[in-house]
Protein backbone atom coordinates (compact mmCIF):
# COMPACT_ATOMS: atom_id res chain seq x y z
CA UNK A 1 0.00 0.00 0.00
CA UNK A 2 1.33 3.64 -1.04
CA UNK A 3 1.82 5.91 2.16
CA UNK A 4 -0.94 8.54 2.30
CA UNK A 5 -0.74 11.98 2.54
CA UNK A 6 -2.24 13.05 6.13
CA UNK A 7 -3.66 16.62 7.49
CA UNK A 8 -5.42 17.88 9.42
CA UNK A 9 -8.74 17.62 7.36
CA UNK A 10 -8.00 13.46 7.02
CA UNK A 11 -6.40 13.26 10.78
CA UNK A 12 -9.36 11.91 12.79
CA UNK A 13 -10.90 9.70 10.10
CA UNK A 14 -7.63 7.95 8.96
CA UNK A 15 -6.39 7.37 12.70
CA UNK A 16 -9.06 5.62 14.10
CA UNK A 17 -9.15 1.91 13.13
CA UNK A 18 -6.35 -0.66 13.08
CA UNK A 19 -2.52 0.01 12.67
CA UNK A 20 -1.23 3.38 11.26
CA UNK A 21 2.46 4.56 11.16
CA UNK A 22 2.95 8.43 10.72
CA UNK A 23 6.04 10.56 9.46
CA UNK A 24 6.45 13.43 10.46
CA UNK A 25 8.86 14.94 7.75
CA UNK A 26 10.21 17.99 5.84
CA UNK A 27 11.62 18.18 1.79
CA UNK A 28 14.58 19.88 3.50
CA UNK A 29 15.89 17.33 6.10
CA UNK A 30 17.99 14.91 5.02
CA UNK A 31 17.63 12.76 8.26
CA UNK A 32 13.35 12.58 6.58
CA UNK A 33 14.92 12.02 2.84
CA UNK A 34 17.03 9.10 4.01
CA UNK A 35 13.95 7.27 5.97
CA UNK A 36 11.76 8.03 2.71
CA UNK A 37 12.02 4.83 1.07
CA UNK A 38 12.49 3.02 4.44
CA UNK A 39 9.25 3.92 4.89
CA UNK A 40 8.19 3.50 1.45
CA UNK A 41 9.33 -0.40 1.66
CA UNK A 42 7.38 -1.09 4.84
CA UNK A 43 4.59 0.41 3.57
CA UNK A 44 4.71 -2.02 0.29
CA UNK A 45 5.38 -4.70 2.95
CA UNK A 46 2.48 -4.51 5.20
CA UNK A 47 -1.01 -3.78 3.26
CA UNK A 48 -2.65 -4.25 6.22
CA UNK A 49 -1.11 -0.74 8.17
CA UNK A 50 -1.98 2.09 6.95
CA UNK A 51 1.33 4.67 6.22
CA UNK A 52 0.81 8.38 6.28
CA UNK A 53 3.41 11.10 5.93
CA UNK A 54 2.54 14.17 6.95
CA UNK A 55 4.73 17.71 5.63
CA UNK A 56 5.65 19.77 8.50
CA UNK A 57 5.66 22.77 6.23
CA UNK A 58 2.28 21.97 4.79
CA UNK A 59 0.57 21.20 7.71
CA UNK A 60 2.23 23.10 11.21
CA UNK A 61 -1.15 23.32 12.82
CA UNK A 62 -0.84 19.04 13.11
CA UNK A 63 2.90 19.04 13.48
CA UNK A 64 2.40 22.16 16.50
CA UNK A 65 -0.51 19.42 17.57
CA UNK A 66 1.97 16.48 18.13
CA UNK A 67 4.21 18.84 19.74
CA UNK A 68 6.82 17.86 16.86
CA UNK A 69 10.06 19.39 17.55
CA UNK A 70 12.26 17.45 15.65
CA UNK A 71 12.13 15.46 12.35
CA UNK A 72 11.78 12.96 11.19
CA UNK A 73 9.31 12.18 13.91
CA UNK A 74 7.38 8.82 14.07
CA UNK A 75 4.05 8.62 15.98
CA UNK A 76 1.76 5.39 15.84
CA UNK A 77 -1.55 4.40 16.60
CA UNK A 78 -3.36 1.36 17.22
CA UNK A 79 -7.20 1.15 17.14
CA UNK A 80 -7.41 4.97 17.67
CA UNK A 81 -4.92 5.42 20.39
CA UNK A 82 -1.25 6.62 20.29
CA UNK A 83 0.67 3.86 21.15
CA UNK A 84 4.58 4.95 20.26
CA UNK A 85 6.08 8.75 19.22
CA UNK A 86 9.94 8.75 18.86
CA UNK A 87 11.89 11.17 17.19
CA UNK A 88 14.92 9.93 14.80
CA UNK A 89 14.92 7.46 11.76
CA UNK A 90 14.65 4.33 12.11
CA UNK A 91 16.48 1.49 10.47
CA UNK A 92 14.42 -1.04 8.56
CA UNK A 93 14.80 -3.54 10.84
CA UNK A 94 13.40 -1.68 13.65
CA UNK A 95 11.23 -0.31 12.15
CA UNK A 96 10.02 -3.93 10.95
CA UNK A 97 9.89 -4.86 14.62
CA UNK A 98 7.94 -2.12 15.46
CA UNK A 99 4.97 -2.75 13.32
CA UNK A 100 5.36 -6.19 14.90
CA UNK A 101 5.30 -4.84 18.33
CA UNK A 102 2.22 -2.58 17.72
CA UNK A 103 -0.02 -5.72 15.77
CA UNK A 104 1.15 -7.85 18.87
CA UNK A 105 -0.63 -5.46 21.67
CA UNK A 106 -2.85 -6.39 24.20
CA UNK A 107 -5.35 -3.69 22.92
CA UNK A 108 -8.01 -4.09 26.07
CA UNK A 109 -4.63 -3.28 28.35
CA UNK A 110 -4.02 -0.59 26.08
CA UNK A 111 -7.17 0.80 26.64
CA UNK A 112 -7.36 0.55 30.02
CA UNK A 113 -4.05 2.25 30.86
CA UNK A 114 -5.24 4.92 28.16
CA UNK A 115 -8.47 5.63 29.78
CA UNK A 116 -6.47 5.93 33.14
CA UNK A 117 -4.06 8.84 31.79
CA UNK A 118 -6.92 10.89 29.96
CA UNK A 119 -8.54 10.60 33.65
CA UNK A 120 -5.64 11.63 35.50
CA UNK A 121 -4.91 14.16 32.77
CA UNK A 122 -8.88 15.69 32.76
CA UNK A 123 -8.14 15.72 36.82
CA UNK A 124 -5.16 17.91 36.69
Amino acid sequence: MATLTLTAENHDETVKDGVVLIDFWAGWCVPCQRFAPIFEQASEDHADVTFAKVDTEDQQELAARYQVTSIPTLVAYRDGIPVFSQAGALPQAALEDLVGQIEKLDMDEVRKAYAEAQAQQANS
